[in-house]
């Protein structure tokens, strides 16, 4: 018998937030985002929206001010950061999905663009076992500024997905993807069962042409955290 996974998308679909605005706006608060830095990052989230963004060159860029930083350092402050600005941001849908993927005995995964560092206490959070996310290279304990290649986006999800399924003996053809964005039709169209989670426009035309379920997810596990 075919064994199933059910891949969940991070930002607008686990999160009811984009933890990388949220990630600009504790820079911002913190002195650490001048204002040529904030605008090059509100350009790379129009040309996101808008499909036209190169996410291998961004994610090299993003990564350059913390090049030479023990890894250590950061995940202290991106957990700090997640726990106060991300953790109440968790879906509460997203939860029920994920403990009744869990009930079936489906595999369960994070299928992200986002990097270790913010994937990572989210499924600790949610006691997902698996995360598929942007790789950056680290060497002894530093972070180096490069990021592996092709990043978890695009074509890229669907090559970390079909690695994964190989090495663990998944099947595609009768697994679950959630996700908000048309950035991730190609996985959507890679499953056999796509999820669309309160999309986006261009997303949303696609599902209801295709006659994709679409899921409303907006409610967060917990208020005023």
């Amino acid at each position: 018998m075919a064994r199933a996974a059910a891949f969940f998308d991070v930002d607008h679909t686990v999160l009811t937030v984009n933890s990388g605005t949220e990630w600009v706006r504790h820079l911002r608060r913190t002195g650490q985002m001048p204002l040529p830095h904030l605008l090059r990052s509100v350009g790379w989230l129009v040309q996101y929206k808008a499909g036209l963004l190169d996410f291998d060159a961004m994610a090299v860029r993003a990564i350059l001010p913390y090049v030479g930083r023990k890894v250590e350092d950061v995940r202290q402050e991106v957990r700090a950061w997640y726990e106060t600005h991300v953790r109440p941001k968790i879906s509460r849908d997203a939860r029920s999905a994920i403990e009744r993927h869990r009930s079936e005995g489906h595999a369960v995964a994070l299928l992200t663009s986002a990097t270790r560092f913010v994937s990572e206490p989210i499924a600790e959070d949610l006691g997902i076992e698996h995360v598929l996310c942007t790789e950056i290279r680290v060497e002894d304990g530093v972070i180096t500024g490069e990021v592996e290649r092709p990043a978890c986006y695009r074509d890229g999800k669907v090559r970390k997905a079909e690695a994964f399924a190989q090495a663990y003996g998944f099947d595609l053809d009768v697994s679950w993807f959630y996700s908000d964005s048309y950035t991730d039709l190609p996985m959507l169209e890679r499953v056999g069962n796509p999820r669309v989670v309160s999309p986006d426009p261009r997303l949303l035309r696609v599902a209801r042409r295709r006659g994709w379920p679409v899921l409303a997810w907006h409610e967060p596990i917990r208020r005023g955290l």
